[in-house]
């Protein structure tokens, strides 16, 4: 899930700030419980009363018993606490503009900018009292953050399924992470149907084009596997299987030749992107390619698909897309 990040922020401006939490704080580091027996006790009152002690990847971590303003690190743990019913009070943010389905939730929302380092300052600001991250993406900045407000970190996870998990567990909402998931299973199952219905087994490829190169994806990695499993889109015949995606030129497209085409830009505001896009639109190898002679192209947007495959709310919102294009296209 992860993905390229540019660009470091400074925190020269907060380091009062947080020289001066770190004199007030004890010696114990602040977000561990302290193993003396009599602090131990004491610990225990507390998580009963406003706090509770929850499991991290650095170990066991005091958060609010209901914590109001919560921050997710890395760009799609936003989307897990949304999904929980949390809305968080800053994110990281890839584009400029939230998604469709993030636009109107997230309006109150803090964009920090997405960086190698965080903006420390702009979360401060934002005075939150429980930060969650996962390990491969905050584990550097663990000391920072938690200086700041209590911070969670999780171990990375290979499916968004078990990150939510993780999350609900944290925020005490394990049972309505089980029901998002489950949710979102009928909800593609329901849409396999229907688009079995209008496609049968006509061949579907889900390509993508990116700044520097147009990219085919197959079936074993995650946007892919939502495209030709979770949807059942019968995926071309000659995509190497053991491949997770393939990075193509324009003159081998026609190799594939599918019945239908699903085209994703990157990102729409890119000059680049537009421009490979025009080439490719311009091209009579592209004109002559069964898909888009039947009309049988759909066009997804990069900022509303980003998170395919990685987020329970992306995947819904992509099961409405598809849905949309196909029943239009058979009218």
């Amino acid at each position: 899930m992860k993905r390229s990040i540019q660009g470091i922020v400074g925190i020269a401006s907060i380091l009062f700030l947080l020289a001066s939490t770190a004199c007030a704080a004890t010696k114990t580091e602040p977000n561990q419980v302290s193993s003396s027996p009599a602090a131990s006790n004491q610990t225990t009152k507390v998580a009963t009363d406003k706090q509770r002690v929850v499991k991290s990847s650095k170990g066991d971590v005091n958060i609010p018993a209901e914590p109001k303003k919560v921050i997710g690190l890395s760009v799609v743990y936003p989307e897990f606490l949304y999904a929980l019913g949390v809305t968080p009070i800053a994110v990281q943010n890839y584009h400029s503009e939230f998604p469709s389905y993030l636009k109107e939730p997230f309006k109150h929302t803090v964009k920090t900018g997405l960086a190698q380092t965080p903006n420390f300052e702009a979360i401060l600001a934002t005075e939150p009292d429980l930060i969650i991250a996962p390990t491969w993406w905050s584990d550097k900045d663990y000391e920072q953050l938690s200086k700041i407000a209590p911070t969670v970190l999780l171990p990375q996870r290979d499916n968004w399924r078990d990150e939510l998990k993780d999350i609900g567990e944290v925020l005490g909402k394990k049972t309505l992470a089980e029901k998002v998931i489950q949710d979102l299973q009928n909800k593609e199952a329901d849409a396999k149907e229907k688009l079995h219905a209008l496609v049968g087994n006509e061949t579907v490829m889900y390509m993508m084009i990116m700044a520097k190169e147009l990219v085919v994806y197959g079936e074993n990695i995650d946007r892919g596997s939502f495209i030709h499993k979770e949807l059942g889109l019968k995926p071309v015949k000659d995509f190497p299987q053991s491949e997770q995606s393939v990075s193509i030129s324009l003159e081998k497209i026609p190799d594939f030749n599918p019945d239908h085409i699903i085209l994703q830009l990157d990102d729409d505001s890119s000059d680049e992107v537009q421009k490979r896009y025009k080439a490719l639109l311009e091209s009579s190898l592209w004109k002559n390619m069964t898909a888009v002679k039947n009309n049988h192209v759909y066009i997804m947007g990069g900022k509303e698909w980003f998170s395919l495959g990685m987020s329970p709310l992306a995947d819904s919102n992509a099961v409405d897309d598809v849905l949309r294009a196909f029943n239009k296209n058979a009218k």
